[in-house]
């Protein structure tokens, strides 16, 4: 499994899924929303919690569709899918190489980049605490949509129309925890209830992913 792990860390970087890329995005949203509302601390402030994770959201997207892809491509994938390795664990190791080149950069960054949209302090260990919790369910979810769309000519943009409204829930309590740490407002129920999708995608989308992976590689 750590074999397979660092295979898929080597393979997600050289593929272009690696940190920088999704940095990069989240950075460019991150600069461009300013100019966009303007740069007014009292107007940016209310609404920096819903775009730094609808930023981060976004940059978890940009490689979804390599998560399965590179593997189908040359073959390994059918290898893979016979090897004595679980295909189920083969889902949850692929969701953890995405987030550990996508997700852990994009929350370690975050602090940083709340600071351009007038993120106040009070607010910067729950947007933290938020990332860190609420990112493993995007990428959990994320490699449940690839394995429904591998092998597919044009499957990014599918996958991205599948996978969206997935992510509504924990986009809604990732900036609610984020808003009511700012407020004051306790928090934690939000941010339970974030941490109650990620264990439950956890649990449950890697025997979901590995179905639909049997049934695209017959």
């Amino acid at each position: 499994m750590i074999r397979l792990l660092t295979r898929d860390l080597r393979l997600a970087i050289r593929a272009g899924g690696g940190f920088g890329l999704a940095v990069a995005f989240f950075l460019i949203v991150s600069i461009l929303v300013p100019f966009g509302v303007g740069p007014d601390r009292a107007t940016l402030a209310p609404v920096a919690a819903g775009i730094l994770w609808v930023g981060a959201l976004l940059a978890c997207l940009l490689s979804l569709d390599r998560i399965f892809a590179t593997d189908h491509e040359d073959g390994s994938l059918e290898l893979l899918a016979t090897s004595p390795v679980p295909l189920e664990a083969l889902v949850a190791v692929k969701a953890l190489a995405h987030w550990l080149t996508t997700g852990l950069p994009l929350t370690l960054a975050a602090p940083l980049f709340g600071v351009f949209l007038s993120l106040p302090p009070s607010g910067m260990p729950w947007l933290i605490a938020s990332l860190a919790i609420g990112t493993p369910a995007l990428s959990m979810i994320g490699a449940f949509g690839a394995a429904l769309t591998v092998g597919l000519k044009r499957g990014g943009l599918l996958l991205s129309i599948l996978v969206l409204p997935l992510y509504v829930p924990t986009l809604i309590f990732g900036a609610d925890t984020v808003r009511r740490g700012i407020e004051d407002l306790g928090p934690m129920t939000p941010l339970t209830l974030l941490a109650g999708i990620t264990l439950g995608a956890i649990a449950l989308l890697p025997f979901a992913g590995a179905g639909v992976l049997r049934v695209n590689l017959r």
